[in-house]
């Protein structure tokens, strides 16, 4: 082999070596809702498959104000946004560093919370993408700032801008963002319920349906050789064109009281298939078939009532599918399995959490394995099958300190991240990491 073949040898095996390097660096970001593909599966190896203790010790402690929103990490930093309300309200998006916590910026902006249910922080993730934050306020503050500076690069106001109303509980869609656009649920007017900006600009690039929003993050799916926008909102499922907004198609959703699909539409893309859950409207499941840009609905469940009923009636967490069976949490705490193919629950299981009203839990899948974060604050590491439920292992986390109101103790409602082996998780109080490597 001559010198030329040996550079060139050489060059390719250090490109691949970097390029392998950078997959591996970006796999193990969770930049967005839910993670690095939305859909939350939590891909790394290496990490613990027991607690060797019954309390989890944190890696640092970062004070931070209220909020349900869940952390998001990108490179060497986290990104969270909180709410105070003395000595006056004001809504906060947090940047720290990743092994220390320390805060790197932070940038405030009053906000005067009012006309909405439970009102004690934002609610959706930033989402980082080409260095850029994009974070959303409870009351439809949505800025896109510098990442590394938290600089104000463009703003808007959901109500100001384009006369939306407000949810019951509040602006809750996390953003989803691609190479061009950032993807909105505004509930504006008209016919501005979901609103694609540019991502660089805020130019709007287009909006589309009609009706209100709801408080489920849309999502960026693959149909066919394509990517479409998949948005469940008030009033509608549907999958947009993300150049234009057109539907591709799009479904009324015929919901039986107020509006509180809160969990993301489940995307089985093996069988293409899409699973909705909601407290008061029971389980859907739709079959998409890209070669005829179209999809049907299967079957759907609802019970007399949220509490008989034998569907899944979820009302924060997001459901998984596992094969053909899905499992998730019901309006009242009970972990259900249910049968795909026509939506029969096969098991209920009482063991993880105290049964009460709105009581829920958090689940990424990690392999065969179901990382659960209970609203009690115990991480659980769990497995489920049609045959059960299985507890692996179980370690206290992080302490409940929202108060809700029709029960008797506090509750955590805030999704966890999982990235750098690494889990990070927010209270009322505290952003904590803890190390989960093996």
């Amino acid at each position: 082999m001559n010198f030329a073949s040996i550079f060139q040898c050489r060059a390719s095996l250090a490109f691949l070596s970097i390029s392998v390097f950078s997959s591996v660096l970006i796999s193990a970001d969770w930049p967005q809702w839910r993670g690095p593909d939305r859909d939350g599966v939590w891909k790394e190896t290496g990490i613990i498959s027991t607690f060797d203790s019954p309390k989890l010790e944190p890696v640092w402690s970062s004070p931070i104000g209220a909020g349900y929103s869940g952390p998001t990490i990108s490179g060497d930093r986290v990104y969270v946004t909180s709410y105070l309300d003395k000595p006056k309200q004001v809504e906060q998006v947090h940047c720290l560093d990743r092994f220390t916590g320390k805060e790197i910026w932070k940038y405030v902006y009053a906000c005067e919370y009012q006309d909405f249910g439970y009102p004690l922080g934002p609610r959706g993730g930033v989402s980082i993408s080409d260095g850029k934050a994009y974070a959303l306020g409870a009351m439809g503050n949505f800025h896109c700032l510098d990442a590394e500076t938290g600089k104000v690069l463009w703003e808007k106001d959901f109500e100001a801008d384009y006369e939306a109303s407000l949810p019951t509980w509040g602006i809750a869609a996390s953003p989803v963002v691609d190479d061009k656009r950032v993807y909105l649920q505004v509930g504006g007017q008209p016919d501005a319920c979901v609103i694609a900006f540019d991502k660089n600009t805020g130019e709007e690039h287009w909006r589309a349906l009609n009706g209100g929003a709801s408080y489920s993050a849309p999502q960026l799916i693959q149909w066919g050789d394509r990517k479409v926008l998949l948005v469940w909102t008030a009033d509608w499922l549907a999958a947009l064109q993300v150049d234009t907004g057109v539907p591709v198609w799009s479904h009324p959703f015929d919901r039986a009281k107020m509006a509180i699909n809160v969990a993301d539409a489940v995307v089985d893309t093996k069988s293409n298939r899409i699973f909705l859950s909601s407290f008061y409207d029971g389980s859907y499941l739709y079959k998409m078939d890209p070669s005829s840009s179209s999809a049907e609905l299967l079957w759907s469940r609802r019970g007399r009532s949220e509490v008989h009923t034998d569907a899944l009636h979820s009302i924060i967490m997001t459901s998984v599918i596992l094969g053909d069976y899905v499992y998730g949490i019901d309006s009242h705490g009970e972990m259900r399995c249910l049968d795909l193919e026509n939506g029969d629950r096969v098991w209920t299981d009482l063991t993880l959490l105290e049964k009460g009203r709105w009581a829920t839990a958090f689940f990424v899948q990690n392999g065969e394995n179901t990382w659960i974060l209970t609203e009690k604050g115990d991480l659980v590491i769990g497995r489920m099958t049609p045959s059960g439920f299985e507890r692996i292992s179980t370690a206290h986390l992080i302490e409940p300190t929202t108060f809700l109101p029709r029960r008797n103790a506090n509750i955590l409602w805030s999704h966890p991240a999982f990235a750098h082996k690494h889990i990070f998780a927010r209270n009322d109080r505290e952003l904590i990491c803890v190390d989960l490597s093996n």
